[in-house]
């Protein structure tokens, strides 16, 4: 089968398309045919290995001292299963899915193998696979934040720093959905698809500082990683919270898909897609994503459907 494989750490370019042996399931296990996967920013780290130094050594460790251990990038997902093992339960052949792998990446390539209990949901009728495959990591890591550790409810005040990105989109979506009026924060150029996705305010970061406004939050949720507690404190209502997507990592879960595939087919929340790219193109869709500018998702069509 066609894979994207990489055995170095560094840019773009140490991506190569191969020919490998096709993955077999194991008894508790399901064959996934992939048509489409996604860039995340997890994938971009992994590849170039740009880590804080203070994980450094222990990314290392986890992930490959001198080399990749896992030599095939990807975290999100759709497709349909080809065959499953003897002893599952809660698939069968034929099922399109929509799922993350975890820590196991390996969903830049025709075809992989799961365990069952993985994150792992029956895809959104109302959706294509690239637009379920950009679901997972991004909704998923928005949902948790926002109701899991910032416990949103409504009629709160929550402003979405990074509201353009993968997890911001899903965040104000979300946040809408759970009764909050919300502001979302990104730059210029998306600002009419932050109001396109229910933002009640949008704030554009290069024009305006939302910490100096005199508007004050029930909770902010960072949804890139690049702001701070100690300078987001200003705008806090008393009692406030703070979150921040550098301060954890969601678990995968699939009651999560599950909830997030409910509210899709219900029309509440949507995928939003940046660009596309072919399986043969994926470093050109990681140099893309380096750039740092990219609105919701970059999908690879990784085969088509049949």
């Amino acid at each position: 089968m066609k894979a994207i494989v990489y055995t170095k750490y560094g840019p773009p370019n140490v991506l190569q398309l191969k020919e490998i042996e096709k993955p077999t399931p194991k008894d508790d296990g399901v064959l996934i045919r992939i048509y489409a996967a996604t860039v995340t920013s997890g994938d971009v780290r992994l590849r170039s290995f740009m880590v804080p130094p203070l994980f450094w050594l222990p990314a290392r460790i986890m992930f490959g001292l001198r080399k990749p251990r896992r030599k095939i990038l990807g975290h999100e997902f759709a497709g349909v299963i080809e065959s499953v093992g003897k002893d599952v339960k809660l698939f069968k052949k034929g099922d399109k899915v929509f799922g993350s792998t975890g820590f196991g990446a390996g969903t830049y390539a025709a075809y992989i193998s799961l365990p069952e209990t993985k994150a792992l949901a029956l895809k959104p009728t109302n959706m294509t696979s690239g637009e379920a495959a950009a679901v997972p990591v991004g909704a998923t890591t928005a949902l948790f934040f926002l109701r899991d550790k910032g416990e949103i409810h409504s009629g709160q005040k929550v402003l979405i720093y990074g509201a353009s990105g993968s997890v911001g989109t899903f965040a104000v979506q979300l946040a809408k959905q759970f009764g909050a009026e919300v502001t979302a924060v990104c730059s210029t150029t998306n600002l009419e698809l932050v109001r396109s996705l229910g933002a009640d305010k949008a704030i554009d970061y290069t024009r305006e500082d939302f910490t100096q406004s005199g508007e004050t939050y029930d909770l902010i949720f960072d949804a890139v990683g690049k702001s701070s507690s100690s300078r987001s404190k200003r705008a806090l209502k008393r009692n406030g919270s703070f979150v921040s997507v550098a301060h954890g990592i969601a678990p995968d879960r699939s009651q999560d898909l599950i909830f997030l595939k409910e509210l899709i087919e219900a029309g509440k929340i949507r995928s939003v897609i940046d660009k596309r790219y072919s399986l043969e193109q994926v470093p050109k869709a990681h140099a893309y994503v380096d750039k740092g500018h990219k609105k919701g998702k970059v999908v690879i069509t990784v085969q088509a459907e049949v």
